[in-house]
Parts: structure tokens; sequence; C-alpha cells
């Protein structure tokens, strides 16, 4: 994953545990001091949203444990993880940028592409000017590289 993935996992958790955390302990409190539990919404609402943060900070923490943090500054050459990619649909000829991330830190419509979509896979190992051929969901398309850089 690239530090900036890293950074925002270890920023959600930090969250998780210091103020997400917190606050549902608080209102699970108060949700006891309501009365009866086996009917009180507030209560159930509150453990359900406890066992979510739960879970998820279980997830994060194990996420970061085994990451493999990598600076795609430090890189260069043909596309790989971390390659930020311009390319054009030779069928529409609209012009389209990627940077190839971690499966955890993949937004496609932040321009963040998880390395193990079709379109990073086929990307992996080509270079500027070539062309590529992609199977997609939506199906086949073809595109140039235009633009491959590293930071």
């Amino acid at each position: 994953m690239t530090p900036t993935g890293f950074a925002a996992l270890e920023a959600e958790l930090k969250n998780l545990k210091s103020v997400e955390r917190p606050a549902i302990i608080q209102a699970i409190a108060e949700a006891r001091e309501l009365g009866d539990l086996s009917e009180n919404a507030e209560y159930h609402s509150a453990r359900e949203k406890q066992s979510f943060i739960e879970g998820r900070v279980k997830e994060l923490e194990g996420i970061i444990g085994l990451a493999d943090v990598i600076n795609p500054a430090t890189l260069s050459g043909t596309i790989k993880f971390g390659a930020k990619v311009t390319l054009v649909d030779e069928d529409t000829d609209e012009e389209k940028s990627w940077q190839i991330v971690g499966e955890h830190e993949a937004n496609i419509e932040n321009g963040l592409l998880n390395i193990k979509s079709p379109i990073a896979r086929a990307l992996i190992g080509k270079e500027e000017g070539d062309s590529v051929e992609v199977r997609t969901p939506g199906g086949q398309r073809h595109y140039e590289i235009l633009n491959i850089t590293f930071s």
C-alpha cells in the first residue's frame, strides 16, 4: 500500500478508538439508564453500532499489521504498483488518469485503481505509447498509454 493509504487507515483507526468508541460507550450507558433493555431501541441500536466499530477496529488493526508500505516516488520504469497512468480510450478519445494502489485504499471515484482490477492487471508491465486491450464487465476496451509517473 502507498504511504498515503497507510496514513488514511491509521487515521481511521485512531478516530474509531479515540472518538467513536468512547461516544458509543456513553450512548450505551445513557440507554441503560432508560430502563427495560428488552424493549429499548436506543440500547439495541447503540450495541449494534458498537459491534460494527469493534469489527472495523479489528479489521484495520489486521490490515495495518500486515501492510507492506511502498513509496511510489522511489520507483520508475514500466507500469507497476504506485504508478500514475494517463490513458486515452481509443474508441471514445476520452482521457482517464488513475494511480494503481492496494485494494484497501482503492477508490475509483478518486482515481485510485485497485491493483487487482482488470484494468490494472492489463496495464502492469506496459510502457508509454503501448496499446492495451482490457476485458471489463462492460465489455472490451482499448486504451493507449499516454503518460506514466511515479510520485
